[in-house]
C-alpha cells in the first residue's frame, strides 16, 4: 500500500523538478497539493463507503427478521464506522507526504492514531448500547440489569482506550504502562479515597441526572431536609427548611439512600395521605328514621336514595327478615361516611381530579378503623398545601359526628387527653 501511496502522492514534487523548479518551492507546493488531494480521496472514501454500509445493512435488515439490524440502522454506529476507513486512509498517508518534515509526520501521526482509538472506542460502545436495547425487548433479559453490566463493559472499555493513547503519544509499552498505573493506582486509592469516591459518585449523579441544585431532598440519615444549593467533588450542601446548613458526602448519595422532590414538583399535584381514626363500636346499620336524617346531606342525598331503593328491592325479593338489622343487605354509617368524604375530595376546589384520589378504610388497629384520604393539591406550595390539607380534615373530623361515629382519642385519668 506505502508504494501506491508513493506514487499518488509522489508525481507532483517529481513533475516540479523536471520543470526545473527550485527545491524549497517544488517541496511546499508539492506538499499542499498533496494535503488537497489526500482531503479529497478521503472524503470520496467517506461518501463511497457510507453508501455501501448503509445500502448492506438495509438490505440485511429488510431479509431478517430479528430486530438487532433493525437497532443498527437507527442508531449512530454506522455514521462512526463511516469515518474509520478515510481515517485509516489519513494515517497511512501521513507518513507518506510529510516523509520530509519528520516533525509535524511526528504530530499528525499521533493526532490521527489518537483520532482512530476514539472513533473506535465510539463504535464499540454504541454497539454495547445496541446490544443493551436489544437485550431489553428479549423476554428472558427484560427483568435482568443490562444497564449495570453494559456500565461496567463502558468503564472497561474507556479505561483500556485512555491507556493505549497514552501509549500513543508518550510511546510507551501497553504492558510497561499498565504495570506502573496498577502501582500507582494502589497508592492513589489509598490516599485520596474520599475524593475519589466523590469523583465516581459525581459522575454517577450527572449522568443518571440524580440530583440537581435547587432540587428538595430528604436525607434522614444526616438530618438533610431542604434545598441543594451546592454540588462539588466531596459534598453536597443543603440548607434546610429551618435555615440551617446540612453537608453530605458527595459518594454517599450513590451508597445511602434519599428521597428527591423533584418529580412531585415537577408533577400535577402534591399527595395528601393522612388518616382519621374512628371509633369501631361507634360502627353500625341505619335505621330508616337515621337514613331520613342523613337525606338532608346534599352531598350523598341522590346516592342514599338510590342505594336504599335497590337494598329495599333485593330484600323485598329475597323476603329477607328484617326483624334484625343484620339479616340482608343494609347501609353503614363508616360507609356513608366514606362515600360523603369522597364527594366531599371530588367537589373540593384545592384538589386534582384528574389524578387518583379515594378515601379508603385501612386494616382496623387497637385504636380505632383509619379511614384514609388520599388525593393530590393542586398547590405544591409548602405553606398553601399544608392550608388544604388542614381544611379538609376540619372538615372531616367536624362532619364525623353527623354520621353518628366518633372519632378515636386515648383516655386519660380524668376521661380524654386534652
Amino acid at each position: 500500500m506505502n508504494n501506491s501511496l508513493e506514487k499518488i502522492f509522489g508525481w507532483c514534487y517529481l513533475l516540479l523538478r523536471k520543470l526545473g523548479v527550485n527545491y524549497t518551492i517544488a517541496s511546499y507546493f508539492s506538499l499542499l497539493v498533496n494535503i488537497v488531494l489526500m482531503c479529497c480521496m478521503a472524503y470520496v472514501f467517506f461518501i463511497v463507503f457510507r453508501f455501501v454500509l448503509d445500502k448492506t445493512f438495509r438490505a440485511i435488515a429488510i431479509r431478517t427478521k430479528n430486530k438487532f439490524d433493525d437497532y443498527i440502522i437507527e442508531n449512530i454506529t454506522g455514521q462512526y464506522l463511516f469515518y474509520l476507513v478515510p481515517l485509516l486512509l489519513v494515517y497511512k498517508s501521513v507518513p507518506v507526504i510529510l516523509e520530509k518534515y519528520d516533525y509535524w509526520e511526528f504530530v499528525f501521526g499521533k493526532i490521527v492514531a489518537i483520532w482512530i482509538v476514539v472513533l473506535v472506542i465510539m463504535v464499540i460502545r454504541t454497539g454495547l448500547n445496541i446490544l443493551k436495547y436489544y437485550l431489553k425487548q428479549v423476554p428472558r433479559f427484560s427483568d435482568k440489569p443490562i444497564d449495570s453490566f453494559i456500565q461496567v463493559f463502558n468503564i472497561m472499555l474507556w479505561l483500556y482506550g485512555i491507556t493505549v493513547i497514552i501509549s500513543k503519544i508518550f510511546d510507551i509499552n501497553q504492558k510497561d504502562l499498565l504495570t506502573v498505573l496498577g502501582a500507582v493506582s494502589a497508592i492513589i486509592i489509598l490516599i485520596f479515597r474520599d475524593t475519589l469516591l466523590g469523583f465516581v459518585a459525581s459522575v454517577q449523579v450527572a449522568i443518571n441526572d440524580m440530583v440537581r441544585i435547587g432540587d428538595w431532598i430528604t436525607m434522614e440519615k444526616f438530618g438533610a431536609d431542604g434545598d441543594v444549593i451546592e454540588i462539588n467533588l466531596a459534598t453536597v450542601k443543603v440548607r434546610n427548611f429551618d435555615n440551617t446548613t446540612t453537608t453530605i458526602p458527595t459518594y454517599s448519595l450513590s451508597s445511602d439512600s434519599f428521597r428527591n422532590w423533584r418529580g412531585m414538583l415537577d408533577s400535577n399535584g402534591r399527595r395528601i395521605k393522612r388518616h382519621v381514626l374512628i371509633k369501631a363500636n361507634t360502627i353500625r346499620f341505619l335505621s330508616e328514621n337515621e337514613l331520613v336524617d342523613l337525606q338532608k346531606i346534599e352531598l350523598i342525598r341522590d346516592y342514599i336514595t338510590t342505594r336504599k331503593t335497590e337494598i329495599d328491592l333485593f330484600n323485598t325479593s329475597h323476603k329477607v327478615d328484617k326483624s334484625l338489622a343484620i339479616n340482608g343487605r343494609n347501609l353503614t354509617n363508616l360507609g356513608l361516611f366514606r362515600k360523603y368524604i369522597t364527594q366531599y375530595l371530588t367537589n373540593y376546589p384545592g384538589l386534582n381530579t384528574d389524578m387518583l384520589m379515594l378515601c379508603r378504610q385501612m386494616q382496623a388497629t387497637p385504636h380505632g378503623i383509619p379511614l384514609e384520604v388520599y388525593a393530590f393539591s393542586t398547590d405544591k406550595r409548602f405553606e398553601n398545601y399544608e392550608y388544604i390539607m388542614a381544611d379538609i380534615f376540619d372538615h372531616i373530623i367536624a362532619a364525623v359526628p353527623y354520621f353518628y361515629l366518633e372519632v378515636f382519642e386515648m383516655p386519660s385519668e380524668n376521661g380524654y387527653l386534652e
